[in-house]
């Protein structure tokens, strides 16, 4: 950091003794170490600083970036998505139907993949279901057989 060859350093330390004397010498190093060591801790903290100044330019620019990209991908894909629908402008459709009881068998709902027989009918082949309730089976949930294999006999089963 100074450049401070091996013989310049011995001739500071020889002044510095003779000048200071061996008896207060090593209380001036203690001073000499705390200045230094605050030095280094003003550097250190002005160096994380500007480190950090530099990382949150970038993160800045890297949203802006990202922001952009976004807005050209949902321009070109705004084509793709479903129309939107204002949530304040229809009451019904702020509150959320109510969810059948699968405790009771439910035969209002019919077991064809799409409830809408008439979709077909009037050309619309993909109609939106999204409004009404995926009707899934509970599954059923049974411990393995135990049976015991000829060859490795009772090595996995559990004790």
């Amino acid at each position: 950091m100074f450049n401070i060859d091996s013989s310049e350093f011995l001739l500071v330390a020889i002044v510095a003794l003779v000048v200071i004397g061996p008896k207060d010498l090593p209380k001036a190093m203690r001073v000499v170490g705390y200045w230094v060591g605050k030095a280094r801790g003003v550097t250190r903290q002005f160096r994380q600083g500007f480190d950090n100044m530099v990382r949150e330019a970038e993160l800045e620019e890297m949203e802006k970036r990202w922001a952009a990209e976004n807005e050209r991908i949902m321009r070109e894909h705004a084509a793709d998505t479903p129309p939107h629908v204002d949530v304040e402008a229809s009451p019904a459709a702020a509150t959320p139907a109510a969810l059948p009881d699968h405790t009771v068998p439910d035969h209002t709902v019919p077991d064809a993949p799409h409830s809408d027989a008439h979709a077909h009918d009037r050309g619309d082949a993909h109609a939106d279901h999204s409004d009404r309730p995926v009707m899934v089976e509970k599954p059923l949930v049974a411990p393995a057989p135990a049976s015991e294999h000829p060859l490795r006999g009772t090595e996995g089963a559990a004790s």
